[in-house]
């Protein structure tokens, strides 16, 4: 991996650099977000992506969004983070990163106005010391998934993946994708097979390019391929990533991964979900509880500025489903592997 999803550039005056996944792969742009709306446009828009990334791009939003109380006292500045977390907050509601990342930095501007009269420069550079740690965690949770998962993909094995959980999803190596990498550093050859991902083709835009530029063998497929690859004996497992795991082990992810958990469980082959801790919410029961985020009708109707579809014909577009948990052969984290998750085995891995 040779870049960097998302940076942040100077002190606490400085900007967020992201690539821009929406011109990729014909297109390799970096985008500079200066303030709380560049970062919340650019989360709604999908230039940045991903669980983990969104996470790490909404603590440095917040550093942006405190540059407009540069004259502000203590309060004002409190109330201008507040507005900037609102506005993340609203900006995607299944990744559940993003909701811990805002907790952590309310949590810490909390803590540092409790010692701390009037000291707004103060104020900007806690919060952005924060954003830094919450960045650095994710990329060492990255390669400790790797390290922890690598061991599912066989040598000469055949794994399917679907959506992108590779480092464009986090600020390092990537979730379900750093189990590859790590079998790739390890010398292993294995194909990966991957689903186009409709209705936005991060599969093929992003996870495609990710593992070409990694060396990986790489089959793109269509999505409606998945299920005819497995009945042909060509897959051995699925790995994915996630946006959300609730207590009992039922996992959110890219619109599509529930079909693949159904295929792999009625062909045998095992299903891996791929994520860190903090991808977790303990106080969400099971997957019914989960908000699933709904996009806009185009990204159905249209591809690339041409119509794909009749004008006034109804859509229904949800960006994510649920997987239940026994669909799930086992959890990769950053902290170990929770073997056949349900809500006894991630209490005791989670305490």
């Amino acid at each position: 991996m040779n870049f960097h999803t998302l940076k942040w550039v100077g002190g606490i005056d400085g900007y967020l650099e992201l690539i821009d996944q929406r011109k990729l792969p014909a297109e390799f742009v970096k985008l500079q977000c200066c303030d709380i709306e560049a970062v919340c446009e650019a989360i709604k828009t999908l230039a940045v992506r991903g669980a983990p990334a969104i996470g790490v791009a909404a603590g440095y939003g917040v550093v942006a969004g405190l540059k407009n109380s540069a004259n502000a006292g203590l309060s004002d500045a409190l109330d201008c983070l507040q507005k900037s977390c609102d506005c993340l907050a609203a900006s995607r509601p299944t990744a559940v990163n993003l909701f811990h990342t805002l907790e952590r930095v309310k949590q810490c501007a909390a803590e540092y106005a409790a010692h701390n009269d009037a000291d707004t420069k103060g104020l900007k550079a806690a919060v952005l010391a924060e954003a830094d740690a919450i960045c650095a965690e994710d990329i060492e949770m990255c390669t400790k998934i790797g390290l922890n998962g690598a061991r599912f993909i066989k040598d000469k094995s055949r794994v399917l993946t679907h959506c992108n959980a590779g480092a464009l999803a986090t600020a390092g190596r990537g979730t379900a994708l750093a189990l590859m990498f790590e079998a790739k550093k390890q010398r292993r050859e294995f194909t990966v097979y991957v689903d186009e991902t409709r209705p936005l083709l991060q599969g093929s835009r992003l996870t495609a390019w990710e593992l070409n530029q990694a060396g990986i063998n790489t089959v793109l497929i269509c999505d409606n391929m998945a299920g005819a690859l497995m009945k042909q004996g060509k897959v051995d497992a699925v790995i994915t990533g996630a946006d959300r795991i609730a207590a009992n082990g039922d996992t959110a992810n890219k619109i599509g991964t529930y079909s693949l958990s159904v295929l792999a469980k009625e062909h045998n082959i095992p299903f891996y979900v791929a994520a860190p801790s903090t991808t977790f919410d303990l106080n969400i029961e099971s997957g019914e509880k989960i908000p699933i985020e709904e996009r806009d009708a185009e990204e159905v109707k249209a591809f690339g500025g041409r119509a794909t579809a009749p004008p006034n014909v109804a859509v229904y577009n949800p960006a994510f489903d649920i997987t239940p948990a026994q669909n799930i052969s086992a959890i990769v984290t950053e902290k170990g592997v929770i073997a056949s998750p349900n809500a006894d085995n991630i209490a005791r891995f989670s305490s």
